[in-house]
This record gives C-alpha cells, sequence and structure tokens, in this order.
C-alpha cells in the first residue's frame, strides 16, 4: 500500500512586524473614538458645581444681574443643612397635583430602555423608575429690608439633567493652528498657578454669590473661597458666611471651616480680637471656636461693662448668662483680694503687730501704702459748684440766677493696671523719690538712714501685696502680653472652662 500524504487546510499569511501591527491597531482604536472638529458630541458635566448625572436639587442664585447655578444631591444637603432636610422630605413634598406644585415627577433615561418611548410608560413587565427633582431660586422678596431666601420652585419637565441646564459646547478634539507666539505664550502661561475652581472671590462683585458658593462648596468638602491675608477682609466674608449658614441651619458644617481659616493668622488674629472682642465673640460663637470664643471672652469680661451695648441685643441669652456669670466670679475675687490687701499689716520683731507706739516708722510705711491703694481704687469724689449769681444780674435762671455747668464724670478708675502694679512690685509704683518727698514733710525726722530704713519695710509691705494679688497676674489669653501686662488696662485672669461654652448644653 502505498501512503499518500492528507492535504493541508491551513493557509499561511504574511505575519506583518510587531511594531507595524500594534500601531495600526492603536490607530484604529483612536480613530473610534475621535470627535470631529465642529461635531454636535459632547461630555456632560457631572461634578461640582453641577452633577449633570446625578444631581437632583438645581439652585439658581440671582444676584446684581449676575446668575450661579448649581445642580447638587439632594441627600448632601439634607445632611448638612437642615432647611433642605425638611424641604425634601416627604412630609413637605406632594406629588403634583397641578402647574403649581412645588415639585415634578421627572422619568428617567431607564425606563425607555427596551422599547420605551419619551411620553408613554415603560414596557410591559418593567416598572417605572422615577426620580424627583427640586428647584430652588433666590427670592428677594417685596421690600429692601427682607433678606434674599432660597424659595422651592416648579422644575421644568426634562429629561437627561433637564433643558433648564446650560448645555455645554462641543468639545474640540485638538487645538486650532498655532498662531505667531502661540508656544511663547503658553510657556509662560504655565508658570502660572491656575486655582481649581473658576469661582474666586475676586471675580465675584456680589457678595451674595460668593457667600452661597462658600456654603456649596464646604457641603462639598472644597475650601471656601476667603482672603488668607488680610484679617480684617477674611473677618468680614467670614461673618457673612456664618449668618447665610444659620439662616439654613448649616452651622455645625460651615462653623468648623471658618474656625480653621481664622486660625491660620494666629498672632493678627489675637491683637484683632484684642481690638473688637465683642464682634469676634458673636462670630466665636455662631463658628462653634472654643479657642476664639473664649478669647474674646476673656477681654469682655475684663472689659465689663464696656461692650455691654454690642451684645444685649445681638447675642443669645444663654452667652450673656456666661458673660454675667464671669463678671460676677472676676468681682468677688476682685473683692476678696482687695480685703487682704487693706488689711495688710507688718510686725515687730516680737511678732505683733506694728503701732505708732512700738514701730512708728513702720506703721507709717503701712498708712502710706493703704492710702495709695485707696486712691487707685477708688474713683475720686465729685465737687460740689454752688450757683453763681451772674454779674449782670440779668435772667436766664431762676430769680436771676443761671446754673452752673455740671462738673465731668470723673474718668473710671483702670484697676487692670493697679493690680498688674501691685503683682509687679518693685519701683513700679512708691519709688524711692515718693518716699523721700513723703519723708521730707517732716524735716526734722528726715535723714539717710530714716529713708533706707524706710525702704526697707516699704519693700517687705511690697512682697506680701505681690503675693496676695498674684491670682489677679493669671493670663488665660494666647495674646502675649509682656512682662507688666503690655497696654491692657483690665484683667485677663478669667478662665473658660468646657462647660462654659453654650453650644455644648
Amino acid at each position: 500500500m502505498v501512503s499518500q500524504a492528507e492535504p493541508l487546510d491551513r493557509t499561511f499569511s504574511v505575519r506583518r512586524p510587531p511594531s507595524l501591527s500594534s500601531r495600526t491597531t492603536i490607530t484604529r482604536r483612536q480613530r473610534q473614538h475621535r470627535s470631529h472638529h465642529g461635531g454636535s458630541s459632547y461630555q456632560p458635566q457631572n461634578e461640582f458645581p453641577i452633577f449633570t448625572n446625578t444631581g437632583d436639587v438645581e439652585i439658581v442664585i440671582d444676584s446684581g444681574g449676575r446668575e450661579q447655578r448649581y445642580l447638587l444631591h439632594r441627600l448632601i444637603l439634607a445632611q448638612c443643612a437642615a432647611f433642605f432636610e425638611v424641604g425634601t422630605s416627604q412630609e413637605w413634598t406632594r406629588q403634583p397635583s397641578g402647574p403649581d406644585q412645588p415639585l415634578e415627577v421627572v422619568e428617567e433615561a431607564s425606563v425607555l430602555i427596551g422599547g420605551g418611548e419619551p411620553g408613554r410608560g415603560p414596557p410591559a413587565g418593567r416598572a417605572a423608575e422615577v426620580k424627583r427633582r427640586w428647584r430652588y431660586e433666590l427670592d428677594r422678596g417685596n421690600g429692601e429690608d427682607e433678606i434674599p431666601m432660597l424659595v422651592q420652585k416648579n422644575p421644568s419637565t426634562t429629561l437627561f439633567g433637564g433643558d433648564h441646564l446650560p448645555r455645554p459646547p462641543p468639545i474640540r478634539s485638538k487645538p486650532p493652528v498655532s498662531q505667531a507666539g502661540f508656544f511663547r505664550s503658553m510657556a509662560n502661561f504655565s508658570a502660572i498657578h491656575l486655582p481649581t475652581h473658576s469661582h474666586q472671590p475676586e471675580e465675584m462683585e456680589n457678595d451674595t454669590l460668593r457667600d452661597y458658593d462658600n456654603l456649596f462648596r464646604i457641603f462639598y468638602n472644597y475650601a471656601p473661597n476667603l482672603d488668607p491675608v488680610n484679617i480684617a477682609n477674611a473677618y468680614v466674608q467670614c461673618k457673612s458666611l456664618l449668618n447665610l449658614a444659620d439662616m439654613y441651619d448649616a452651622l455645625e458644617v460651615v462653623g468648623p471651616r471658618v474656625d480653621h481659616h481664622l486660625l491660620q493668622f494666629q498672632g493678627r488674629l489675637w491683637k484683632q480680637i484684642a481690638k473688637y472682642p465683642p464682634s469676634y465673640l458673636k462670630i466665636g460663637y455662631l463658628a462653634r471656636s472654643k479657642v476664639i470664643f473664649a478669647e474674646a471672652m476673656v477681654h469682655v469680661v475684663g472689659q465689663w461693662p464696656s461692650g455691654a451695648n454690642h451684645l444685649r441685643s445681638q447675642v443669645p441669652e444663654q452667652v450673656m448668662e456666661v458673660i454675667e456669670d464671669k463678671v460676677e466670679d472676676l468681682e468677688d475675687l476682685k473683692g476678696r483680694i482687695e480685703g487682704r490687701l487693706f488689711r495688710l499689716t507688718l510686725t515687730t520683731p516680737r511678732g505683733e503687730r506694728v503701732t505708732p507706739s512700738n514701730g512708728y516708722l513702720a506703721w507709717t510705711a503701712v498708712s502710706l501704702f493703704r492710702q495709695w491703694l485707696a486712691e487707685n481704687t477708688t474713683p475720686p469724689p465729685i465737687p460740689h459748684h454752688k450757683d453763681i449769681r451772674r454779674s449782670g444780674g440779668g435772667g436766664g435762671g431762676i430769680d436771676g440766677r443761671s446754673q452752673a455747668p455740671l462738673p465731668p464724670a470723673p474718668p473710671p478708675v483702670n484697676v487692670g493696671r493697679v493690680y498688674r502694679l501691685l503683682g509687679t512690685g518693685g519701683p513700679s509704683y512708691l519709688g524711692r523719690d515718693e518716699l523721700k518727698r513723703f519723708l521730707k514733710l517732716r524735716p526734722d525726722e528726715y535723714s539717710r538712714d530714716t529713708l533706707k530704713r524706710f525702704e526697707q519695710r516699704m519693700e517687705e509691705i511690697k512682697d506680701q501685696a505681690r503675693e496676695m494679688a498674684r491670682p489677679l497676674m493669671r493670663n488665660f489669653l494666647e495674646l502675649d502680653l509682656g512682662k507688666e501686662g503690655g497696654s491692657l488696662g483690665y484683667l485677663t485672669c478669667t478662665r473658660v472652662e468646657e462647660r462654659d461654652f453654650p453650644w455644648e448644653e
């Protein structure tokens, strides 16, 4: 038998080089996804501030002739602000029964898959998936005194994000033909730091747009656009933002962001709080900032009642209760220490209190110290002026007498400065020259030895007074007061504890 070779069914083809084959494949893939220049294809935006695919709450802010639109998520808005939680809840919203209802049910594209058509129900055997939409617009009210507020409106019935949203421009597949100087300008442009978000405070001429933009940025964990250099501008922006968050019950979310931004100023912030403690007490309360609130509280209590008019009608009652309690505690402490200072005395070598009979020079030093303390801690008496009869005898007053002008009120006693002098001791008060002038009132008893012994006894009194005044010398401020308390004329020994923060109740 002769065996015959079986014919081969395989056909051989010329194999191209790997590089050429892969290059052709890559080229084809790129052509499949390439958009033609000037075509109508576009990629819808699905990021802050417009979530075209997933957003279900449209917010329109129209202010000063400018309009800003947001398409956000009901879930995030409800978690951050109680205003949106209530406004988009089942109890607040209803099924539409007319054109004036606040909500409208919009069919999603999912009901059209599998044979459905727009305007008709879903195909048989498929449950209709619906999605509720909410639309808010900024309403400025009828009067100028009314505060602008978001109100719920009836959204338009649209598919795939709605026709009320601006259509993005078509995406170009390649840049236009390069012109002269194009590459040079691009080289310079690359050195500029571009922000991640186009809404900068400098570009927003209207504060309302800026505040709402910062509010929604914080909701989505973006940093707010607040002035990082000028603390005065930052304060105004933070105050406006906190007032807006208070309107929509979102202070728990916005407050920590404002607190973090202001604390970045550090030393400049402490100086600003010292200048305007009532204002920063209010902003610290709104921002739930323990550091700012405590810093401002120390200044307010030390200056009380100078800032009472700015606070009584502008802060909650629980804040006023904390202030009044701290003021009362400070007054009690000063009263106890002042009583001890007036009872201060010296003793003889036998341990007896000095008297004019057993230690005249030491008793004189104690008397001088008490006189100095009384003059510096008590306001001066108001002088009494009698009516002066006019020389011309003319009228102008009762029985031809004219009333003399009332004397000006005595300046308030700077108790803080007095206690700081007591806490410092040494030559800060009742120095050598003043003691010398006092002893020379009786020249027959003055001598260098007497002056030396008098100074020693006075130093003993100052040492005791410094120890007594030590509780008032404590400083609970972040501000550095220096060795002698700086230029502050009030006490800063008020301590704000955890239970004193009114929002912790």
